[in-house]
């Protein structure tokens, strides 16, 4: 059976930047798979040279078996792409944005006003249809911009960061609506920003950075590879910190590291109970004293920190999208 997509030793390059560096992926049909990592990372790079707007300089992709670079026109009957920013018309109603897109992928006027009435109804529209798109929120556009992916019923789904700068209830509508997708049979490629939309949604995950990929496996696997527990704590003063760091260095299984978006010190250990009475005098025979101090189990955030060295963080839109090839 063909993978939703495959991608086998890719490179491309922009001037002296190696976007991507010999990257190789494939996904099952009918799951979500999770592409994590920092900005610049290689995500929509990939994205878009999944979704045929970007030729490699090197390698293969196929999606569903379907050459993207031999037969472009067959893999984009395949799929639908909500990018980062909603690619609609603000100047039409969001009944014209779907129903639009529809006939471009040549549905007949019948059911391109059948498909676009129903993912209206069914993305919480309906009311809103005959407005112009400029009077939207933009969790509203947001869930347009996916109606508009899903007209021509892809088999392969790529969203690229589909709830950033979404409110809380917002993005757990479209983790629904996400769901809904996959119990259909359609197979997702999902790049986010958020680590627990990767743990909540993806069955699996692979860690992008510089380029290349650096781990792959389910959210669990990811999880275990750290094993043991993670003691955390902030400081009282900042800048103990590289004191503090090696004061904990000789109990701590892997390097400790501080993240400097929570000001905390996260130090992995063997044994939970027993490297957090360590931890604390150590700590206290240093003289530095800690704000907060916790123990738990290693997360996805975790993993993402300890594999790339940082954390990521939403990116706010800065220009207006152009509406584009989807």
């Amino acid at each position: 059976m063909p993978k939703a997509f495959e991608v086998k030793e890719v490179t491309k390059g922009f001037g002296d930047v190696k976007a991507l560096d010999g990257v190789s992926l494939e996904a099952e049909e009918g799951r979500v798979f999770g592409l994590l990592g920092p900005n610049g990372a290689g995500k929509t790079t990939l994205v878009r040279m999944l979704s045929t707007l970007l030729r490699p300089d090197s390698g293969t992709l196929k999606i569903l078996g379907e050459d993207v670079v031999k037969n472009p026109q067959a893999v984009r009957n395949l799929i639908g792409l909500a990018g980062q920013y909603a690619a609609v018309d603000e100047y039409l109603t969001g009944y014209e944005n779907i129903y639009v897109t529809g006939r471009l992928y040549h549905l007949s006027h019948a059911e391109a006003k059948k498909r676009t009435n129903s993912l209206l109804e069914r993305l919480g529209l309906s009311d809103a249809a005959k407005r112009p798109v400029r009077t939207y929120s933009g969790g509203m556009r947001r869930r347009l911009d996916l109606g508009a992916s899903l007209v021509g019923q892809p088999k392969v789904l790529f969203l690229d960061e589909p709830t950033t700068g979404l409110d809380p209830k917002t993005r757990l509508d479209l983790w629904t609506i996400i769901r809904e997708l996959i119990a259909q049979g359609t197979s997702i490629l999902l790049t986010t920003q958020y680590l627990e939309e990767a743990d909540e949604l993806a069955d699996t995950i692979a860690v992008m950075n510089n380029g290349k990929v650096i781990a792959q496996g389910t959210s669990d696997t990811l999880k275990a590879q750290l094993g043991g527990e993670i003691v955390e704590f902030s400081l009282d003063r900042p800048s103990d910190q590289a004191a503090a760091l090696q004061a904990v260095k000789k109990l701590a299984k892997t390097p400790p590291n501080f993240d400097s978006a929570t000001q905390q010190v996260r130090v992995p250990v063997h044994d939970g109970s027993k490297s957090l009475m360590g931890i604390v005098q150590e700590l206290n025979d240093a003289k530095i004293s800690v704000a907060t101090l916790s123990l738990h189990q290693p997360s996805l955030d975790d993993v993402f920190l300890a594999l790339t060295g940082s954390k990521t963080a939403p990116i706010a839109p800065t220009k207006k999208a152009k509406r584009g090839t989807r």
